[in-house]
């Protein structure tokens, strides 16, 4: 028997087939098919309850839909009643509205914000848009917001960053660069003879952090834990600064490890090179503008020799050309990873230790990118 007190419905047998051929309909929309078949459970006898668990819905909507059906005709409750589910048009004029607040700083309108949130543009747009004459905000919200920016192919809600070319003759001394770069893989391919000379690529790589564990480390065991384990804390030892250069020619690295990366240090750096190569050989070194590189300590100390060295300088803003940096990238990812050690002195050895591995098989950089327009 029926527990529900609503009415029975009464459907003509023409509308009874239009609900069946609805309740199985692949085509239809979901929203039709859902009601075809709440009518028509409801029709059977089957009460609000267990239709809203049959089909896996609300009893609020399983409600309405029968209340709909009881009132209008369960045609009509198939469908949604005149003005129901109508959008409310936002003209062209309110989302340019929009878009314009959107693309300012919310800081111009008194917030501490330094970038629009969602919530706090609907807030701002609901709050001023009367007041603008666009009405049809009033009850803006965060889908609606989301299809206005991303039409407009905005995002204010995040940043990314760019690097403004403050360097006038960037050109210049990017082609420059790929000019040697072109000239050391002729004569690394044997097209052209070597000089009395040797190229560096060299940078400073500062702020290699020494970082002591403050518990036991444990390595894996079998059955146990399978990684190594650390405890969260650790003690920080300080820092240390790696000077290095890479000879083009022969892949062979040469390294400087000091506290500081002063103009001392950078003489000193200098210094091993001197060592290293043959007194009639010219050293040229391809490296950025920092100020140790041309401070007065450095320029006197070149004056001392005179001819012996050349410095190829960098644009600013462009440490990608220095091929160094892919070595300190290498290192990054390699020996330097996830090292601890016991103190700062330790981690100076295992530094040139590292580079002492590498300098067994040392690889012979080859810069490829716009090669095809340096020509020598």
């Amino acid at each position: 028997m029926r527990k529900s007190k609503k009415a029975k419905l009464q459907i003509i047998e023409e509308d009874l087939k239009e609900l069946q051929r609805l309740s199985l309909s692949r085509t239809a929309s979901h929203r039709s098919v859902i009601r075809a078949k709440i009518l028509l459970k409801y029709y059977y006898g089957v009460t609000v309850t267990c239709i809203a668990a049959d089909l896996n819905t609300n009893r609020p909507l399983v409600e309405r839909t029968i209340n709909k059906g009881l009132a209008y005709g369960v045609i009509p409750a198939l469908k949604d009643l005149p003005g129901r589910g109508a959008k409310r048009v936002i003209s062209d004029d309110a989302k340019s509205w929009v878009l314009s607040i959107a693309c300012s700083q919310p800081s111009e309108y008194g917030y501490s914000y330094e970038t629009w949130t969602y919530s706090l543009l609907i807030s701002y747009i609901r709050g001023r848009c009367i007041e603008a004459g666009f009405d049809c905000l009033q009850k803006i919200g965060k889908g609606v917001l989301n299809g206005i920016l991303s039409k407009g192919n905005i995002k204010p809600h995040k940043i990314s960053y760019y690097l403004e070319r403050r360097d006038e003759d960037f050109d210049a001394k990017m082609a420059n660069i790929l000019h040697v770069y072109k000239e050391i893989s002729l004569i690394n391919d044997g097209e052209k003879q070597s000089p009395k000379q040797t190229t560096i690529s060299y940078d400073e790589k500062p702020g290699i952090q020494a970082i002591k564990n403050i518990a036991p480390q444990l390595q894996p065991v079998p059955g146990k834990h399978q990684t190594i384990k650390r405890d969260h804390e650790y003690k920080r030892l300080g820092t240390v600064s790696l000077l290095a250069g890479i000879d083009l020619h022969t892949g062979m690295v040469i390294p400087v490890v000091r506290e500081r990366h002063r103009s001392c240090e950078f003489i000193e750096f200098l210094t091993e090179l001197d060592k290293r190569y043959p007194v009639d050989w010219k050293i040229r070194l391809i490296l950025d503008n920092h100020s140790a590189h041309v401070s007065k300590e450095t320029t006197k100390w070149l004056l001392s020799k005179p001819g012996r060295f050349e410095f190829v300088f960098t644009p600013k803003h462009g440490s990608w050309l220095n091929m160094i940096e892919v070595f300190f990238s290498k290192i990054a990812r390699s020996f330097l990873k996830n090292i601890r050690v016991e103190s700062k002195q330790e981690l100076i050895d295992r530094i040139y230790k590292g580079i002492e591995e590498i300098n067994r098989e040392p690889v012979i950089f080859r810069w490829k990118y716009k090669m095809e327009e340096a020509m020598i």
